[in-house]
């Protein structure tokens, strides 16, 4: 006989999907901040399409809205097909090979938004790389608001946001200490050899 999954009546449709889908995989999550409000979230290491999957329902199960930029080349594969579903689940498209004003958009969003977090992959790729990507920094800095840190562990099935820091200007310092943070959680990725978090990344 099937079993029949019931939605708790204080618990969203979506939340339930999220957590359902979380909890089917062996996934646990870790969530310090529940009511932070608006913010930028890193993810790293970012090494897989699933992880934005695994991150969904980590959104949908703690009931936050949550924007995720992605490479434009996503929105165009099998002639665009993919553009509207993706956009509808919070994704926005970057073109990163063209100058654009995308900073000064989000922060923009920021300003019409309420507890949403705009999550962004600092490394910019899935590939393995020697430097990550500023914009995240100069966003939260733009639009005055905490950067959270968080990570999908595939070897601990875990989802985890658990640290938030304040940009204080200095983006080297608070980049060091961004790096302290995820080399202390050894944080595997679904394809750890595209990652080492003990490589000293240079910076741009």
């Amino acid at each position: 006989m099937a079993r029949l999954y019931i939605v708790p009546s204080k618990m969203g449709f979506k939340q339930f999907i999220g957590k359902t889908r979380l909890k089917l995989g062996g996934w646990k999550m870790v969530n310090t901040y529940p009511d932070l409000g608006n913010a930028v979230c890193i993810v790293a290491p970012h090494t897989a399409i699933k992880d934005f999957f695994i991150g969904l329902a980590f959104y949908w199960a703690q009931g936050i809205n949550f924007k995720a930029m992605m490479k434009v080349e996503f929105f165009q594969y099998c002639g665009g097909i993919l553009s509207r579903p993706l956009k509808k689940l919070g994704a926005i498209p970057v073109n990163r090979g063209h100058k654009n004003n995308l900073v000064e958009q989000m922060v923009e969003m920021f300003s019409q938004c309420e507890n949403t977090h705009l999550v962004i992959c600092p490394e910019g790729t899935r590939k393995k790389v020697k430097h990550w990507k500023k914009g995240f920094y100069v966003i939260a800095e733009g639009a005055h608001l905490p950067i959270a840190l968080g990570f999908i562990d595939y070897k601990k099935k875990l989802c985890s946001l658990e640290k938030v820091i304040y940009p204080s200007g200095d983006y080297e310092k608070d980049l060091a200490e961004i790096w302290d943070y995820y080399r202390s959680r050894k944080v595997m990725g679904k394809h750890p050899e595209q990652f080492n978090l003990y490589d000293e990344y240079e910076k741009d």
